[in-house]
């Protein structure tokens, strides 16, 4: 806010990442809200209209109803959340979750565990994703050389 004060110009966006993905239009009151550890939840209703398909949506829950959640479903799962700002971008924007933030850090709850798990995933074959039921131990060799 300071930087308007300065240049007498309007801040329209502001940077959240390093990608183009992390700008993101400037509300003052969801910004302060924010700091402030009171959340966003406007802005994580937007984000995640802009991210989640409807259709896709409502087959992945019929899908959970019926019992037949599988590991491809899971990565799709992660890449969603992943694209909303991962775990941290969720929570931050979420009101009351500033402790559960550090607690879930302190258990090793993070980014980077999404990550190595898409990892493990994208290791595995189609029939391995869609049964694990197959991995037995030389396959699980397998896939923990190919995911590192």
């Amino acid at each position: 806010l300071s930087m308007r004060a300065v240049t007498g110009k309007p801040i329209k966006l502001i940077g959240t990442g390093e990608k183009m993905d992390g700008l993101e239009e400037f509300h003052p009151k969801r910004i302060a809200d924010r700091i402030l550890g009171m959340g966003d939840i406007v802005s994580l209703v937007e984000k995640a209209a802009e991210n989640i398909d409807a259709e896709q949506a409502a087959a992945m829950a019929k899908k959970m109803q019926s019992g037949k959640f599988d590991l491809n479903d899971l990565a799709g799962q992660l890449q969603q959340m992943s694209k909303m700002g991962g775990m941290g971008g969720i929570m931050g924007m979420m009101p009351g979750m500033g402790k559960m933030k550090d607690q879930m850090a302190a258990a090793g709850l993070d980014d980077k565990m999404f990550g190595r798990q898409l990892a493990i995933i994208s290791s595995m074959t189609k029939a391995e994703r869609a049964n694990p039921d197959l991995l037995k131990h030389s396959r699980k060799k397998r896939i923990a050389a190919g995911s590192g």
